[in-house]
């Protein structure tokens, strides 16, 4: 992924008014992301727990999701899939609901999908996170074809809001 500003991350949401993209916070250390190692950005908001977004790019730019998500409980314990990179954890994949974009985003719909909670899905593909023993089942496809069912399945999942 190429590096992305503040501005530029502000301007590619999708599913949120451009007043609250404003007051949203984004990380400050856009400068020390792995940039190279990254298929998208993604982040919680630390004033708000509940709150994440994620920034890819699709059509030759910058797309963001607004996400919603319930804090991560010690309740959470059983192994549950990422439906982005499909990696397995123990408490550590949260469902993120999206608002959709538009009128019915307005009307009240949204679309989930279960996602890694700390939103490194990138850096779990390619080895560089380790969720745990069994996290990351055997695969026989190579690193490429993990990449791009990653960014494959995150694509799907903007299409649902934004369709």
């Amino acid at each position: 992924m190429k590096p992305l500003t503040e501005q530029e991350i502000r301007a590619a949401f999708v599913n949120c008014t451009k007043g609250e993209a404003k007051r949203l916070s984004v990380p400050r250390d856009l400068a020390e992301r792995p940039w190279d190692d990254l298929d998208y950005l993604g982040w919680r908001d630390p004033q708000a727990p509940d709150r994440a977004y994620l920034v890819l790019e699709r059509d030759g730019g910058p797309k963001a999701l607004a996400l919603r998500s319930s804090a991560a409980g010690s309740w959470q314990t059983r192994r549950s899939m990422c439906t982005i990179c499909l990696t397995t954890h123990s408490g550590g994949v949260s469902l993120m609901v999206a608002p959709k974009a538009g009128r019915a985003g307005q009307q009240g719909n949204s679309v989930g999908a279960y996602i890694c909670s700390d939103l490194a899905c990138s850096l779990y593909v390619r080895g560089k996170r380790d969720a745990g023993v069994g996290a990351r089942l055997p695969e026989t496809i190579t690193l490429e074809e993990k990449i791009e069912r990653t960014v494959t399945n995150l694509a799907a999942f903007l299409a649902k809001v934004t369709g």
